[in-house]
């Protein structure tokens, strides 16, 4: 009689669970639900020092939106990424780094840490910005915008791993995306830049 009473109770508990979840479902929506802005340039972000950057101060640019981290094997890519803005950077192109610790905890430091890291290492002189997430249920709008399907069609899913790439328009949409092995010094991400640059 006691085992069949503490299984009701184990039951009612579940239940009790299993109804909570749903109510946090319910009314916490999934990060994935798009973010209401149409465009790239739409979003203010917090530079790596902390300012407020409206993005449609690159509006008419084109540009290239990277997630990075600092302790990551694909790290060294910072140099073909700073490389890609001297070459382009005149011509009305910009590249936009997004540190990020999503992946095996490969950015770890604080923003004065990552600053710090791109300019002694790499020579970065690109714009960065403050450390956000960039896939997950605390996933930044921005990336949500970036990755959902109904904001970003053709170019959506979730962000595979560090230094993965969006071209964006002069308009502030995405023309392509490309993987995090892609190297910034593939001819095909050349080749989209000189395109979008016309």
């Amino acid at each position: 009689m006691l085992k069949i009473g503490l299984g009701i109770i184990g039951i009612l508990l579940i239940g009790g669970i299993g109804a909570a979840y749903a109510l946090g479902f319910i009314f916490n929506p999934s990060p994935n639900t798009p973010p209401p802005e149409k465009s790239v340039y739409e979003f203010t972000m917090k530079d790596i020092d902390g300012k407020d950057v409206k993005l449609d101060t690159y509006k008419g640019k084109v540009s290239l939106v990277v997630n990075t981290a600092s302790k990551c094997g694909l790290t060294p890519q910072y140099e073909g990424l700073q490389a890609l803005y001297d070459k382009y950077k005149d011509r009305g192109f910009v590249i936009l780094g997004f540190p990020a610790n999503n992946f095996m905890g490969q950015e770890p430091g604080t923003e004065k840490e990552i600053k710090d890291f791109c300019t002694l290492n790499y020579k970065v002189t690109f714009p960065m910005f403050s450390k956000i997430s960039v896939k997950g249920t605390d996933q930044h709008p921005f990336y949500t915008y970036l990755t959902n399907k109904e904001s970003n069609p053709g170019f959506d899913g979730d962000i595979t791993w560090n230094f993965e790439k969006f071209l964006v328009g002069k308009d502030g949409k995405v023309l392509a995306r490309f993987s995090p092995k892609t190297k910034p010094d593939d001819p095909k991400i050349a080749e989209a830049i000189e395109a979008a640059l016309k």
